[in-house]
């Protein structure tokens, strides 16, 4: 049986950046994987090019069931320290919009990054290889995996969560925390596309048809592109309000955001011949301002309606509902809302307060990030918060 200071479950984000900082502090680690290769979900990230963190990041940017877990992981581990490394590493990168920061060239240079990192720490990496038990006693974690066994006094769960199954994901860490009598936040698909009911049929015909707008769910607002689809709803500013939206919830669509009340009675004054849709169409895409327009019954040049007609089109424009019927689920989620719970942890460590040497980081906390690069930010600073505790 091999002997090893820590075992870290997962090669993701979290468990290579965990592994490679307890290494390079001289403990002897290994990190498994069942899936052939490491970074998998690194690699796809951001388009191919990894949206690494973002310079905006701050504790009220996630959610949790505790709102003041990550504080400490995050304040001690920031998006300056990461850029750091990866400019020591001569990685050319760019801000996109928002603070969030992408490779120039591909993601396989910060997968590249980490596994040199690991090299440095004398990381022993196993890939392809399934993991078939584990256990504890003695003050031991005991791992099957494959035809071997190891054991050490110190287990990382850093497996993530079930989003994107077809990458291989799984909700194996949310049995492996209960196992060891850790509760777990029911898990949801987060960041991820919204559909819409058959009533709504009128904009999904508006499949491919993007514009900027304010959505809000409760006291959530993002100001983003939103994106029809054949199924609904999603874009950059749905898939950030779909961490907040729960089954039944209005979501609100800003459509024109910026406009000052009374636009259109103004435009009325100015413009009385024109009509609504050429109005609508002029900041929208013409098949959005089409749709509108239907939806809002108002035909006819803008000088034959009525003020309050105006004034009830712009309310409407300003706070447009939908309710989603669901969402496109784990398939098309980008990450996993819900997890290990908090309270079971050190915000400081990442260890488990009634396992001693067990430690979750990463996507299977607890922990969700906005979209643009946070959740990469969550899982270097609580890998370096697990990997500083080793």
């Amino acid at each position: 049986m091999s002997q090893y200071d820590a075992i870290v479950l997962g090669a993701g984000a979290a468990g290579l950046f965990c592994a490679a900082t307890a290494g390079q502090r001289g403990k002897r680690i290994l990190l498994l994987d069942h899936a052939d290769r490491p970074g998998k979900k690194i690699l796809i990230s951001g388009g191919g090019r990894c949206n690494f963190t973002n310079l905006h990041t701050a504790p009220d940017r996630y959610l949790s069931q505790n709102p003041h877990f990550a504080k400490s992981a995050l304040s001690r581990y920031t998006p300056a320290d990461f850029l750091a490394l990866v400019e020591s590493y001569g990685i050319a990168w760019h801000e996109k919009t928002l603070g969030q920061l992408f490779c120039d060239e591909s993601a396989k240079q910060i997968v590249a990054m980490l596994l040199d990192e690991c090299a440095r720490g004398s990381v022993d990496l196993q890939c392809g290889e399934a993991i078939r038990a584990v256990d504890h006693a003695d003050g031991l974690y005991r791992v099957s995996y494959g035809d071997h066994t190891a054991q050490a006094p110190a287990l990382v769960i850093a497996t993530g969560g079930p989003s994107i199954p077809k990458m291989g994901a799984s909700g194996f860490a949310y049995d492996l925390a209960r196992q060891f009598g850790l509760k777990v936040v029911q898990p949801r698909p987060a960041l991820v596309p919204l559909t819409l009911p058959a009533g709504d049929a009128l904009f999904r015909d508006l499949s491919g048809v993007s514009t900027e707008v304010i959505v809000r769910c409760g006291k959530a607002a993002f100001r983003e592109a939103a994106l029809f689809t054949h199924r609904g709803l999603s874009g950059p500013a749905i898939l950030q309000i779909s961490s907040y939206w729960q089954r039944g919830d209005t979501i609100t669509t800003q459509f024109l955001p910026g406009r000052e009340e009374g636009w259109l009675k103004t435009l009325k004054r100015e413009r009385p011949k024109t009509g609504l849709r050429k109005v609508l169409s002029e900041s929208l895409p013409d098949r959005l301002a089409e749709a509108l327009c239907e939806r809002l019954g108002l035909t006819g040049d803008l000088g034959n309606l009525p003020d309050k007609a105006l004034a009830a089109a712009e309310a409407k424009l300003a706070r447009w509902p939908f309710v989603p019927d669901g969402s496109e689920g784990f398939a098309k989620a980008e990450v996993t809302a819900g997890g290990i719970d908090t309270s079971g942890l050190s915000s400081k460590t990442m260890e488990a307060r009634k396992a001693p040497g067990l430690y979750a980081i990463g996507e299977a906390v607890d922990v969700t990030g906005w979209l643009g690069g946070y959740n990469f930010q969550w899982a270097w600073a609580s890998a370096r918060a697990a990997g500083l505790a080793l």
